[in-house]
């Protein structure tokens, strides 16, 4: 085995003018768990799901799993420019998601209102690290939060919206 195949991912100190990157990197290890929590839960939803409303809800949680999946490489790699292992463990992924599995046999209207509740977990999350990382003067991940926490937000609105029919 050559030696460029024996490099063990490590942590770094990054100097970027960012304090406390610990808690930064630990923030966005948490919804980076909740994301891909969120990404299988919306999944499961989507294959599932039944009824008059199947091809709006079909569609509607398609885009939204498959914008988490993108997200989740962009949490993951502002953990890696932090200096910091992004979560590598799947049972460190669902021990550190505050999201819920959902049931196995709900109705189309508890899957919305299941989804809208856990999107707007994940943007109450991702309000916090934004005023976490303002604090800790680091601007990217603070903008990063915001962005995120829109799409959440604009999520758990569409959903609801659907529910409403």
């Amino acid at each position: 085995m050559t030696d460029a195949l024996k490099v063990i991912p490590s942590d770094d100190d990054v100097s970027t003018g960012v304090s406390d990157t610990t808690a930064i990197a630990d923030g966005l290890g948490d919804v980076l768990a909740d994301t891909y929590h969120l990404i299988f839960k919306t999944h499961a939803y989507h294959w599932n799901v039944e009824g008059p409303l199947f091809f709006s809800i079909h569609k509607l949680t398609e885009e939204q799993y498959e914008e988490m999946f993108a997200a989740a490489d962009d949490l993951a790699e502002r953990i890696r420019a932090l200096g910091h292992l992004a979560p590598s463990r799947l049972n460190n992924i669902v021990a550190r998601s505050k999201i819920k599995d959902g049931e196995a046999k709900v109705s189309a209207a508890q899957m919305l209102a299941d989804l809208s509740s856990d999107h707007e977990r994940i943007a109450h999350r991702l309000h916090a690290l934004a005023e976490m990382s303002a604090e800790r003067k680091d601007i990217v991940t603070e903008d990063l939060a915001t962005a995120r926490s829109a799409f959440h937000e604009q999520a758990a609105w569409m959903l609801r919206a659907i529910a409403k029919s």
